[in-house]
């Protein structure tokens, strides 16, 4: 299940939403045009190293026995920052680009309920408490976890509590369906669990437990992040319709 857009239109432009995705966009750009060669310090590999969380370091900081050049590049830097420069790095095009759609589609309507000024807080908030959540699972790990898909997690579990009947336009085996945001996203979530529970299998190196926390922390956190807004005035319901031939 694909989301292409939704039927929740905003009241004004997603400012935030759109930088997010230029500034994850720029970051990867960044990291893609080095070298592939993973034994330099400027490879791309290494920039992942350098700005990814690893859960070894996060925990054990310098003191983690491990001396192999990811893990040396890591150290380097707060390991606490780790938690949230992660949330701009990506592994590939297509992890990059799925995880802006969602972004684009959902993002929007959390920015315009919460405001500019508290939505990029609860986004990074929501990312990082993904990323601890999934180094809690193998706090020894070397492996460093990339990507803003925790973070947009946490605008997903938002959005399921503020919009659940909205209407999302999602393509369902290449078929375009106007369906409930509840629907959409409980399934999204249900799909998360289930390969959340085979990541000690192999997991295909995704950090689906990330998802879980993720989208909890956004339903728990958006409520709280509201106190204080006002609510937004209630949209004026279309005008009828007039036929083509006039009222009569």
């Amino acid at each position: 299940m694909l989301p292409l857009k939704d039927d929740n239109p905003t009241r004004r432009l997603p400012v935030l939403t759109i930088a997010l995705i230029v500034v994850n966009t720029v970051v990867y750009v960044t990291q893609w045009v080095r070298p592939e060669d993973g034994n330099v310090e400027d490879s791309e590999q290494a920039f992942a190293c350098r700005w990814g969380l690893i859960p070894d370091a996060l925990f054990h900081g310098r003191d983690t026995g491990l001396q192999d050049l990811c893990t040396q590049l890591n150290t380097d830097q707060d390991r606490f920052l780790t938690v949230f420069t992660s949330q701009f790095l990506h592994g590939s095009w297509l992890h990059l680009a799925g995880n802006m759609l969602f972004l684009w589609v959902f993002g929007n309507n959390i920015e315009d309920r919460l405001g500019r000024v508290r939505f990029l807080p609860f986004y990074l908030v929501c990312g990082a408490i993904a990323g601890v959540v999934q180094s809690v699972i193998d706090t020894g790990s070397d492996v460093p976890l990339i990507g803003a898909s925790g973070a947009i997690a946490g605008v997903l579990g938002a959005y399921i509590v503020l919009y659940p009947h909205a209407r999302v336009w999602t393509l369902v085996m290449f078929i375009p369906l106007r369906i409930p945001a509840w629907m959409v996203l409980g399934l999204w979530f249900v799909f998360q669990f289930l390969y959340a529970g085979g990541q000690a299998e192999g997991g295909g190196g995704v950090a689906w437990v990330a998802h879980l926390g993720g989208f909890v922390a956004g339903m728990l956190l958006i409520k709280p992040f509201l106190v204080g807004r006002p609510e937004p005035p209630p949209r004026r319901p279309p005008p009828p319709t007039v036929p083509a031939g006039g009222w009569g």
